[in-house]
């Protein structure tokens, strides 16, 4: 298999502007891959830095060192010190994003919230949409709802729209965090579902799973993310 994913020797501090200019350091010399159609499951304690490299992966934080390369298509892109119009390309082509609160316009219909990275991606709305719909019914999202926002939604309800806009289109590389942490125990079967036909199609998974039970059924790999805090990397 195809290696999709590689960190090598990722580092991140934050600056905190407001406290004097403290650095806080995050985390150190982060190294893991994944191939196409595995699963790597970030573990750690609350704090340990989980959220912060998938954010860098996706490119909303920038590292301060190292690198994280993303291969599709025969192309490889080091997000680390990729432009701004090549990380927005990348996550248009490449890489998918489930985060833990959904931001969708408002106003806009559910089912075309679920749809519009199709759409983005040339996919004709009609076809879009038909997409979206199955995986809204998947999901346990009643038809009735479709045609409204998700702002006017529960929070298990938006959450699981959030999943089917991330699950919907098939790029090579996709990212979930906590992607079941507001769900009952059907829907996180679901998502356990959705996540194993993505490996089975060859898609490689980075998530975020604090339930026990879903990473056993997800994971092929477990990376235990408090190995790579600064003060244990000075420790090594």
């Amino acid at each position: 298999m195809s290696t999709v994913l590689e960190l090598a020797a990722v580092s991140k501090t934050f600056r905190m502007h407001l406290q004097g200019g403290i650095r806080l350091p995050v985390v150190a010399g982060v190294a893991f891959d994944v191939k196409a159609g595995e699963c790597a499951v970030l573990a750690g304690p609350s704090g340990a830095g989980k959220s912060s490299i998938l954010k860098m992966i996706f490119g909303t934080y920038r590292c301060d060192s190292g690198s994280i390369v993303v291969r599709h298509g025969g192309d490889a892109v080091d997000v680390a010190t990729a432009e701004p119009r090549q990380i927005l390309e990348l996550r248009r082509t490449a890489l998918g994003y489930v985060s833990q609160f959904l931001r969708a316009v408002p106003r806009v219909a559910a089912i075309d919230v679920v749809a519009e990275p199709l759409v983005i991606a040339g996919v004709v709305r009609t076809e879009a949409r038909q997409k979206a719909a199955e995986l809204l019914s998947r999901l346990n999202i009643p038809e009735r709802l479709w045609p409204l926002p998700p702002a006017t939604f529960s929070g298990g309800e938006q959450q699981r729209v959030n999943i089917a806009r991330g699950f919907v289109s098939g790029l090579p590389l996709l990212l979930l965090d906590e992607p079941t942490a507001s769900l009952d125990a059907g829907n996180r079967a679901v998502v356990v579902d959705l996540v194993s036909e993505k490996k089975r199609s060859g898609t490689a998974v980075v998530a975020i799973v604090h339930d026990e039970d879903v990473r056993t059924a997800i994971a092929d790999t477990v990376v235990e993310v408090a190995r790579f805090t600064p003060a244990a990397v000075e420790g090594s």
